[in-house]
């Protein structure tokens, strides 16, 4: 049977498996989705790059597992080598959902109608860090007295005993983890090593999928680039998920980062290890410096957070000195980072570009990266020749991809195809944006009166049920003081550093109002009436940072700047925290986004109104009352009034 014979044969089992298998197991056709799959796996069968811009409710996640497997039966069919196919993902949920929930259903239907002679399964890849090492747990164990440690501590190192991966063990410290985990250099030779005997079953070829987050990814590119031993099997394709994250984790794995959280690794470290003056002395250098880092960045300049490095570099120069050849590997080791990473951040250096971002527990990261990350992703990533399928909801403008793909080094590459596969959803009868006709005014003295004003009047046009998104926690706090005055009448959460105990307790509270900031602009799903009003108070434009000035050199005017970079970032930050409105086909929300600028005739009221959905536009607050009043259930009113 010759290629092409195979390749239309391919593209049948697809059609087959979405308009024939799934629907026997109460799976709807869905036209784009079959679509979707084809066009990935024409991009794999032709060894391309495939951007495709997959809107909420598409099921891309089928779409690229669907054409996976049937590229796999083409490249058996051909007599090419059978090699693993490799996922990478930004979250864990969505990794352990492909292992756990999508493949399994996929499996057993491919199973029962022979298109699949045994199932199919994915291996979730993580770093070494996250695994246990036997011999070091032993010793772990042999230090300790378990009836004087805290008993949910010393129960979860016992779990490990029968348990490879450390993030399943409830409870496990931070300090016990970096003691059992895996170590950089791993030459223990233990007879039936659980590691090495999960890396051997990892090569088995048992394994269609292995699935990996994009640090890993990134990880295992930079050793191919550099000579050095791969991370990873070799890939016949390679699909990058929530690919609209990977540049964020590119700049930091191709640069340095530094957060509170290691310097308190560190102390911690040597507390353990009884050397409690040098703790002592680390801490109290460090002060001034960690309570800047436990504070979000709200856009303060990099030399905000310079002149603190000082004090900890002196003492961990000392530390180093005197402690050296007393640590053990592992403390030896966190010490170097440390040390190196404050030496770079408080000198700089003339080759890299140095910024903040907020950090997962919403205080500060300093980072820095290298000047051209396009260059290094090319260098890299793309140099391998492999298929590659990047998707998410958030690649494109309208069906512009060209931020992306500058931002990821494709812009010029000659294998990448594009494809925009809309939503779904029906916004026309489900949503309704709501501008303001007379918008708070951010030049006013009293703009968060206003605003808080303007959201009161909101929350009881919707009887509750909302989420407000701001750009900075600075703002999200002077309305939570504000809206009691102008008489809010709804339990109100606002999501600091506990955002899933948050989250959950809003879920809890039917009715409810939740003010958030920072990662809940993605990644935070809200389905059904918990969130019915979704207020943004001021367009998610980026703050300037030493990334922006640099990348502003390449643009003659500060105009084509705004048009090529910051308006387009913008806008997919927008389509990120509009993705928290509506998470299902039946799902119904009141959009009301109330910078002045959104307007119409403003400034960027028609960059507003491409990046979104097209949906009914008010700025009428009877409109958003009869709305809601229209689309909800009795139900909902009685949590509003409870």
């Amino acid at each position: 049977m010759n290629i092409n014979n195979n390749r239309q044969n391919a593209h049948n089992e697809i059609d087959r498996v979405f308009k024939v298998l799934l629907p026997a197991r109460n799976m709807a056709e869905r036209p784009a989705q079959v679509a979707l799959s084809h066009q990935m796996l024409d991009a794999m069968l032709d060894g391309g790059i495939a951007l495709c811009d997959a809107g909420t409710g598409i099921g891309k996640t089928y779409a690229y597992l669907v054409a996976g497997t049937v590229f796999n039966r083409f490249r058996a069919a051909s007599g090419l080598e059978v090699r693993p196919i490799l996922i990478s993902t930004s979250s864990i949920a969505l990794q352990n959902a492909v292992r756990d929930e999508y493949l399994p259903l996929l499996s057993s239907v491919l199973m029962e109608d022979s298109l699949a002679g045994q199932p199919i399964q994915a291996v979730i890849r993580k770093g070494k860090s996250h695994y246990v090492c036997d011999e070091r747990l032993k010793n772990r164990l042999d230090q300790l007295d378990l009836s004087k440690k805290n008993w949910r501590s010393g129960a979860a190192l016992l779990t490990l005993r029968g348990q490879l991966d450390t993030d399943e063990a409830a409870h496990l410290s931070g300090y016990d983890r970096a003691r059992v985990c895996v170590p950089p250099v791993c030459d223990c030779r233990r007879e039936g090593c659980r590691y090495l005997a999960f890396l051997e079953s990892c090569d088995t070829g048992q394994f269609l999928f292995q699935v990996c987050n994009h640090n890993l990814l990134l990880a295992d590119a930079i050793h191919r680039g550099s000579g050095r031993r791969p991370i990873l099997p070799d890939a016949c394709a390679l699909i990058v998920d929530e690919a609209h994250k990977l540049p964020e984790t590119a700049r930091q794995m191709f640069g340095v980062t530094l957060a509170a959280e290691d310097v308190r690794a560190l102390t911690h470290s040597l507390r353990g290890e009884r050397f409690l003056l040098a703790a002592e002395v680390l801490t109290d250098s460090a002060k001034s410096l960690l309570r800047k880092l436990d504070r979000p960045p709200e856009g303060k300049p990099f030399d905000h957070y310079q002149k603190s490095l000082a004090a900890p570099e002196r003492s961990l120069t000392v530390i180093d000195r005197q402690l050296h050849g007393l640590l053990t590997p592992a403390t030896r080791r966190r010490l170097n980072s440390v040390s190196s990473t404050v030496s770079l951040f408080h000198q700089g250096h003339p080759d890299m570009v140095f910024y903040t971002e907020e950090d997962a527990h919403g205080g500060t990261m300093l980072c820095a990266t290298i000047s051209d990350l396009t260059a290094q992703l090319r260098q890299t990533l793309w140099r391998q020749e492999r298929p590659a399928i990047l998707t998410s909801a958030t690649l494109a403008v309208g069906e512009d991809f060209r931020r992306f793909k500058e931002e990821t080094g494709l812009l010029t590459d000659s294998r990448v195809t594009e494809s925009v596969a809309p939503s779904l959803f029906d916004y026309q009868q489900n949503c309704l944006l709501y501008l303001p006709q007379v918008p708070p005014r951010q030049k006013s003295a009293a703009y968060y009166d206003e605003l808080a004003k303007e959201i009161s009047a909101l929350l009881d046009a919707a009887q509750g049920h909302a989420l407000a998104l701001f750009t900075s926690y600075a703002a999200m706090s002077t309305v939570k003081e504000r809206l009691p005055g102008h008489g809010l009448r709804y339990p109100l959460f606002t999501m600091g550093r506990s955002a899933i105990h948050t989250t959950e307790q809003f879920k809890a509270s039917p009715g409810s109002v939740l003010l958030a900031a920072g990662a809940a602009w993605e990644g935070f799903d809200f389905p059904g009436d918990c969130v019915s009003l979704l207020i943004i108070p001021r367009l998610p434009f980026a703050v300037p940072d030493a990334l922006k000035e640099k990348e502003r050199e390449n643009y003659p005017t500060l105009r084509l700047f705004l048009r090529a970079v910051v308006v387009p970032e913008m806008q997919i930050k927008l389509k990120q925290g509009f993705g928290r409105a509506i998470r299902t086909e039946t799902d119904t929300c009141v959009v009301a986004i109330l910078d002045e600028r959104a307007t119409k005739g403003k400034r960027y009221s028609k960059d507003v109104l491409a990046a979104l959905p097209e949906m009914p536009v008010t700025g009428s607050l009877e409109d958003v009352a009869q709305f809601i009043q229209t689309v909800k259930g009795p139900d909902y009113f009685r949590e509003a009034s409870a």
